[in-house]
């Protein structure tokens, strides 16, 4: 079984992730404070940027990432490493953020 290495920039918390494991699950069952609600990959509160490295996540790119997004951005809860990894954890896809400050904008209407 192939494990790849997981770093979170800026947390110093680095993990080992098997291909046949999702990063979630490994943090998870190492106390990593990874956000999550779903765990379905419809929320994409798990997301986080991929600063290095390759993941596979394709039911997620049919879910709630587009195609282009899931170049960039893990949903922890779907993605399998590839490689080892460098993630960002809290960072979420341009289509989340604009659909956030479209709400804002429509909240002071």
């Amino acid at each position: 079984m192939t494990e790849h290495t997981v770093e979170f920039v800026g947390t110093g918390e680095t993990i080992t992730v098997s291909e046949r494991q999702t990063i979630l699950s490994r943090c998870i069952e190492e106390g990593i404070a990874q956000e999550y609600s779903c765990r379905v990959g419809m929320c994409l509160a798990c997301s986080a940027e991929i600063i290095e490295g390759e993941v596979e996540q394709t039911v997620a790119e049919k879910r709630g990432l587009t195609e282009e997004e899931a170049e960039s951005y893990a949903l922890t809860c779907m993605a399998r490493p590839l490689s080892d990894l460098k993630l960002d954890r809290g960072k979420y896809p341009p289509s989340i953020e604009n659909d956030a400050a479209g709400d804002v904008a429509h909240a002071d209407d």
